[in-house]
């Protein structure tokens, strides 16, 4: 081990040695530069394909560089191509304290998408994410970390050609859009870019880099249908209960998963020998009545003797090292847990003998979660970055985890891929998992993490899905109706509408929250009739299924689209070759249309031998006829003998149809505009018909004693200056979200029902304060001319308020002001006029984006001066101790600071906890009774400062 520890060291010696010895010899720019500071214009060489080059500080660090682990092949990176093509756009560099900036200048007016799992809006200009896999538990749109890494832009230029860029690094590194129209780069030395065109479309662009980075492995057909899952379906007779009332009550579902509590202990490879004691007559009885079963796994693996897994992993030697060589152990679900180091293929073979046994138990997917790793009771969340990893050659050798962490869930997931393999040849594999990289489509499918049931989730998990497709992973989906909280029935609803869209489509919901099967909410109707679509340009038509379900009328198809429709009221895995298809015609301002199906069995690999049916479909208007028919085919599959129905969308719901065979060429008439015209009345009166019989969903918003309903309820807005800030009047007026717009940062870590900003009455943890409901005493908006204000009061027993009043004021925008004061109103006189003993203790809960590059800094009255780093767990400080009137929450890493400024002669004590990922920055008033005339308060502000 200390060999391997050495070799990693020479290793970033000698790399960084290249890239000062290359400012020295290739006449790259030194004007301003230091001894520790080199810039210039990359070098390059086109690889790959025409339209495809690398780009490299130096020739030295082209060299010198470590493996790609996003190509599909290393080697394809590192060979140059013959090409007489110069790139369009070439990036610059500076290289400084061990960091490489990479900085990429566009035209002005190009708009950025891509950057893969992120939360917030489709286009990602003016923005900042950070790649660092991080378990990220109720996100919001400012997060910056979360479970996936695809250090990958794509550019829509003002000409409409798209480029691709790609900073080939497994290290945490910053994608900066802020800037316009520039693409920035930040991430330890040194690393490759790679840019993909311009070429005409995403699409092109896409197609390019999925040459690089392998498509989307081919799933099998029935995991395009709709799964259900809940953490956790407790015994077996549950998952048998809710798979029968699906099928009772006649809604589609293909897949039931069986999250971590069918395991003995949370032992991976085990099941509880009363709950799921016999696995294979479950998988059985699931299989009967056209389900199959996904069970998922973990990479901690307890540390216990006598545990098959933990003792062949030892045997074997496969668990990630500590730095002085001893196996790291981490707390998650089991207690203490070792983990496989999925960067050594001894290791990965030794998880893919452990599935190839586990698929024996009736095992149709596995579902690899909590591996970013994620790790409990550690600031960082994950494990130590000074942890090695004995990695195999190809993918860097031994490293730390800083340089494997990005890459460890991918890692994880090809191995479990290989043991699927492994188990049935015949079958195609299917995984899902939490954490990934750019790359990680060619084993897994993913979801997008631990959302929450409310309407901005809801809204957040369309671009979410669209961006990870964007960047090469096209699977995915969130979990619909939200992971945490209770979704409303009309919540539940509105997302099942637009879930079934989602390539990846699954109903999932945290533990100890309310039934969220698709019957667990009373009466069906959405309602959305009345609801107006905002779509992009072009032309759009509504069709209309003519069923009682209001949510599928409101379907639009772009013009010159074919649309080939999977039967209706048919279980993917189940679909029947001789089942009718229905084509979906909407014609574009020329008349025309085209589509493609891709059929074969549906599950193994004939398909790489040709043995498929990939069918083109045409339509085109000719003299008021449109003529549909196959334009070409590829694939020795034979055809199925099935009916065909063609409908021919008009607009305004109304379209024609004809039938004939599959196969034949179809012509359908065009209507007159007086047909046309009756066509579309006709239709909105069939529309109006059922939307006013239909049993229509409660407008419920919150259901009193539920836990987690709470969630579905909209926060305060408020807007003003550098500041957004959400505010939860219903559950003890915490503040939720406080993104500063200059930095993009949300510097709260909150999960609505606690954390956030919150305030006690006592010196006790979640004393009366949290938790009440509060009300709004004035709401003052910047659009009138005033600033931006919240005020709020809570009843916390015994006569006394909780008086909070928040605002951004106009006179200084960059702040964030409260005052808070716990005010004696109807004490009773027999008290002499005051209440019990009382203190105003401020609660905030802030994230930390890089846990080990964070600190707090302050200057004591005394004149002492602090900086306190998480391993310092909990301190607190009185008297000239005391911060004096200010201390700061500083993120090295991002260079900037939250202040927090504070009136000293209210605040009795500062107290500082550092958490996993988090830290409490906490004022504390005097503890005595409190009257009228002698309230508690403490009146304080926040500031972001660049350090």
């Amino acid at each position: 081990m200390l060999m391997l520890t050495i070799s990693a060291f020479v290793c970033r010696i000698k790399k960084s040695c290249c890239y000062k010895l290359a400012c020295s010899m290739e006449g790259i720019d030194r004007k301003g530069m230091t001894s520790d500071v080199c810039s210039g214009t990359m070098i390059y060489e086109p690889i790959l394909e025409e339209g495809v080059f690398r780009f490299d500080c130096s020739s030295d660090d082209r060299n010198a560089a470590f493996p790609s682990l996003s190509f599909v092949n290393s080697k394809v990176r590192d060979t140059p191509l013959m090409s007489d093509k110069l790139p369009f756009y070439i990036p610059t560099f500076e290289c400084t304290l061990g960091q490489q900036v990479v900085q990429l200048q566009l035209p002005v007016g190009t708009s950025f998408y891509g950057t893969g799992e992120v939360s917030g809006q489709l286009e990602r200009t003016g923005k900042r994410v950070f790649t660092w896999n991080t378990d990220a538990w109720g996100y919001g749109p400012g997060t910056t970390s979360l479970y996936q890494s695809h250090p990958w832009v794509l550019a829509v230029l003002p000409n409409g050609e798209t480029l691709g860029v790609l900073a080939d690094t497994t290290q945490r590194c910053e994608i900066d859009l802020r800037k316009e129209s520039t693409i920035k780069f930040v991430a330890p030395s040194s690393y490759p870019v790679i840019t993909f065109g311009p070429f005409s479309s995403p699409t092109q662009v896409l197609v390019s880099l999925s040459h690089a980075i392998g498509a989307v492995f081919m799933p099998p057909k029935w995991s395009l249908g709709y799964h259900q899952c809940r953490w956790s379906y407790d015994t077996d007779k549950q998952v048998l209960e809710v798979a029968k009332t699906f099928r009772k009550k006649d809604i589609p579902c293909d897949v039931i998963w069986m999250d971590i509590d069918y395991m003995d202990g949370f032992r991976c490879f085990t099941f509880d020998g009363e709950r799921f004691s016999d696995p294979n007559s479950l998988v059985n009885d699931l299989h009967l009545n056209g389900f199959k079963a996904i069970w998922m796994l973990d990479p901690g693996i307890k540390h216990e003797k006598g545990y098959f897994v933990y003792d062949s992993g030892t045997k074997n030697d496969v668990w990630i090292k500590t730095a002085d060589g001893k196996p790291f152990l981490g707390e998650v679900w089991p207690g203490p847990c070792v983990f496989p180091d999925f960067t050594h293929s001894k290791a990965r073979l030794w998880w893919a003998d452990l599935v190839k046994d586990f698929i024996s138990n009736g095992v149709d997917g596995i579902w690899n979660d909590m591996n970013e790793p994620a790790i409990f009771k550690v600031v960082t969340k994950t494990m130590p970055e000074s942890n090695i990893h004995d990695g195999d050659p190809e993918l860097g050798g031994s490293q730390n985890h800083s340089y494997y962490h990005n890459v460890y869930g991918m890692l994880m997931a090809r191995s479990t891929y290989e043991g699927m393999r492994l188990a049935k040849e015949d079958k195609r594999p299917f995984v899902l998992t939490r954490a990934g990289f750019i790359g990680s489509q060619r084993y897994a499918a993913t979801w997008t993490g631990d959302n929450l049931s409310t309407w901005e989730h809801l809204h957040m998990s369309v671009p979410m899905v669209l961006q990870l497709s964007l960047s090469g992973q096209p699977l995915s989906g969130p979990d619909i109706g939200g992971f945490a909280g209770n979704a409303t029935p009309k919540l539940f609803g509105r997302w099942m509408g637009i879930g079934a869209m989602f390539p990846f489509c699954r109903g999932h919901s945290e533990k100890s929250t309310d039934d969220h099967e698709p019957w667990a909410f009373g009466e069906e109707d959405q309602g959305t009739d009345q609801i107006q679509p905002v779509l992009p340009k072009g032309i759009w038509l509504k069709f209309d299924f003519n069923d009682s379900h209001p949510d599928l009328p409101l379907l639009y198809l772009r013009g010159g689209s074919v649309i080939p429709l999977v039967p209706p009221h048919q279980h993917v895995g189940e679909a029947k070759p001789t089942d009718d298809l229905t084509l979906l015609v909407a014609l574009d301002e020329n008349g025309k249309a085209e589509g493609v199906l891709f059929e074969d069995d549906g599950d193994g690999y004939e398909f790489t031998r040709g043995n498929y049916l990939l069918t083109y479909y045409t339509a085109e208007l000719h003299s008021s006829v449109v003529t549909i028919k196959v334009s070409k085919t590829e694939g020795s599959w034979k055809r199925p003998k099935r009916r065909l129905c063609v409908q021919l969308l008009l607009g305004g719901g109304a379209m024609i149809d004809s039938w004939a065979t599959d196969g034949e060429e179809v012509q359908l008439t065009m209507p007159s505009e007086h047909e046309v015209s009756n066509l579309v009345s006709v239709s909105r009166k069939q529309y109006q018909t059922r939307i006013e019989t239909v049993k229509r969903i409660p407008e419920v918003e919150h259901t009193a004693g539920k836990k987690g309903t709470e969630l579905s309820m909209t926060p305060v807005e408020l807007k003003g200056g550098d500041w957004l800030l959400r505010v939860v009047p219903w559950i003890g007026g915490r503040i939720i979200a406080m993104e500063h717009h200059p930095t993009g940062i949300q510097w709260l870590h909150s999960r609505v029902e606690i954390d956030g900003y919150e305030e006690y009455s006592g010196t006790e943890y979640r004393s009366p304060g949290c938790t009440e409901e509060y009300t709004v005493i004035e709401r003052d908006l910047q659009q009138a001319g005033e600033e931006e204000a919240l005020k709020m009061e809570g009843d916390i027993g015994g006569g006394l308020i909780l008086e909070r009043y928040i605002s951004i004021p106009k006179t200084e925008p960059n702040a964030v002001q409260i005052k808070s004061s716990i005010i004696g109103r109807n004490v009773g006189a027999g008290s002499g006029g005051f209440s019990r003993l009382v203190c105003l203790r401020v609660h905030p809960t802030f994230a930390l984006l890089h846990p080990t590059e964070s600190f707090v800094s302050f200057t004591a009255v005394d004149g002492s001066k602090h900086q306190i780093h998480p391993e310092s767990d909990e301190l607190s400080y009185e008297g000239d101790q005391r911060p004096n009137g200010e201390w700061a929450l500083v993120d090295k890493c991002l260079g900037v600071s939250l202040v927090n400024r504070f009136d000293i002669n209210e605040v009795y004590k500062c107290l500082i906890h550092w958490g996993t990922g988090t830290v409490n920055l906490e004022l504390w008033s005097e503890q005595r009774p409190v009257s009228k005339q002698s309230p508690l308060s403490i009146s304080h502000e926040y500031r972001v400062k660049m350090t």
